[in-house]
């Protein structure tokens, strides 16, 4: 060989043309201890347990509020009216005590009627405090929500279609009708037809 090739062997080593494979990393191929696999499985087991016990107590305490709620939905139904009736206890006793004055001989008829207006009175505050309302639509258009007509009235002085007579006064609580007012409503007068002369 000689110096000039020897000289160009060091300055350009052959190559080989057949390529290595990448050297992996370490993290790549790293594989977990069992150690570390164990205490991983502690932790979500750990976890799990926590999160099936609150679910269990979730589960515990909506059960419990549904029979308390189911209770109570009893008692209201059962005593809704409790408040109600206690303040009819004294519209009652106002009435035995106007049953028993009237049955005396010496009792005038104009206390035993004082008597009548004061409980009809205490009666009616009663049904107010409970938003038990009247509907008494004397004069006023008939209305077929809150009325209901009983009869029709020929009438000159009413505008067609005014509530002229009640036969039975209407009761509301709040906005829902209890009993619609039954009315007698007025209605127009027809006009007579002049009597035309044949002569």
């Amino acid at each position: 060989m000689s110096n000039d090739e020897s000289e160009q062997t060091k300055t350009n080593p052959p190559t080989d043309d057949a390529k290595t494979p990448d050297t992996p990393t370490d993290s790549a191929t790293e594989t977990p201890s069992i150690e570390d696999l164990t205490h991983q499985l502690a932790e979500a087991t750990e976890k799990a347990d926590k999160h099936w016990e609150s679910l269990l107590r979730k589960q515990a305490e909506y059960d419990n509020l549904q029979k308390r709620v189911a209770r109570d939905l009893e008692k209201a139904r059962k005593y809704a009216l409790e408040k109600f009736a206690t303040d009819l206890l004294a519209v009652k006793d106002s009435m035995e005590l106007g049953i028993e004055a009237a049955a005396q001989s010496e009792t005038k008829l104009e206390a035993v009627l004082e008597g009548m207006e004061l409980t009809l009175k205490m009666f009616t505050d009663t049904l107010s405090k409970f938003d038990i309302v009247e509907i008494n639509p004397i004069n006023e258009k008939f209305n077929p929500q809150w009325h209901e007509a009983m009869a029709m009235q020929p009438s000159a002085d009413a505008e067609e279609g005014t509530v002229l007579h009640i036969h039975q006064k209407g009761y509301q609580l709040n906005d829902r009708l209890l009993r619609p007012a039954r009315v007698v409503v007025a209605q127009a007068v027809k006009a007579e037809k002049p009597i035309e002369n044949k002569g």
